[in-house]
């Protein structure tokens, strides 16, 4: 006996819902009639009728109670204005994030640090860029935790600060500022007598550095590695005011960027010598991907970053 076939559920029905079917049922409900809505979606009434049709069509259920005055939504139809309610407004958000994008106001920048002096450094930076920027992500991640470099190529982070720069295809090096790591040390300590300070002056001592890999730290990379010195022991500290005051205490001496100890130099407690006579200059930079470095956002946080340095270059 041949079977008749069951009708498929309304849910298993192939609906196609479109925005402007969603604008649509949104401008009905609120304007109360379909002459009013056509005028508020600037359509004709018979396109905005056959756009009901066609629905109503498809879902095989009236959205509409027929014959009411003002017209009011069925079942059906309160179930659509109610996706339109959620979803137009997220529609909207994502359309204004975009425009932003394209204008370039909105954005994101997270940024990736190699230099671990530089945290102190950027934060009066952000704070800045914040209220210039307010529509743009900002984000800080310690850099030295990971590849830093490929996580720029991935867009992970959108700048890296680094003292280290590479011969990068579509990557860009731009400088930021020179500065001269210094030697620290307490006023008592012997050291504190010589007017520059070489590779010989740190065997035996105690080198308070930030914990972090020494071929990242200038100390190494710049003087004691090439002369194949080691100190009597090393130390790691997270913070910079607890290097300086363990410093300070005759605990054992350290090598800081010149801007971070820039009061140094007017504090009794301390002395600041130059690394080798002729002393070491080191220079900062900010890695973008090339499409990355004209954005409006990025080259100005690049000049606030100059800008702070100098700043700070002055005490």
């Amino acid at each position: 006996m041949r079977q008749t076939p069951t009708p498929p559920e309304i849910d298993e029905l192939p609906v196609h819902i479109e925005f402007r079917h969603l604008r649509t049922i949104k401008a009905i409900h609120d304007t109360g009639g379909l002459a009013r809505a056509a005028d508020r979606l600037n359509i004709t009434q018979s396109a905005l009728s056959h756009q009901i049709k066609g629905i109503e069509e498809q879902a095989g259920v009236e959205l509409f109670v027929r014959r009411s005055k003002p017209l009011k939504l069925s079942a059906a139809g309160h179930k659509l204005l109610a996706a339109a309610e959620e979803i137009l407004p997220r529609v909207a958000a994502l359309e204004a994030e975009f425009a932003g994008l394209v204008s370039g106001k909105a954005g994101r920048l997270h940024i990736a640090i190699e230099c671990h002096a530089c945290f102190e450094w950027l934060f009066p930076v952000l704070e800045q860029f914040r209220k210039a920027w307010p529509e743009v992500d900002v984000d800080i991640r310690p850099g030295l935790a990971f590849d830093a470099m490929s996580a720029l190529r991935r867009e992970e982070v959108d700048v890296v600060i680094s003292s280290d720069p590479e011969d990068l295809p579509e990557t860009d090096f731009t400088p930021l500022f020179d500065y001269e790591p210094v030697f620290v040390a307490a006023a008592a300590h012997p050291l504190a007598a010589k007017p520059f300070i070489e590779a010989e002056d740190f065997r035996g001592e105690t080198l308070i550095t930030y914990p972090v890999d020494r071929a990242r730290l200038d100390v190494f990379s710049q003087l004691l590695t090439p002369a194949r010195v080691e100190p009597g022991t090393i130390r790691q500290v997270e913070l910079t005011a607890v290097i300086l005051l363990l410093v300070a205490s005759n605990r054992g001496v350290a090598v800081l960027p010149d801007w971070v100890v820039r009061q140094v130099r007017y504090n009794a407690d301390y002395v600041t010598r130059p690394l080798t006579e002729a002393g070491l200059s080191r220079r900062l930079y900010a890695a973008t991907r090339a499409e990355d470095t004209a954005r409006p956002f990025v080259a100005h946080l690049m000049r606030l970053a100059r800008q702070e340095a100098v700043k700070l270059q002055r005490g």
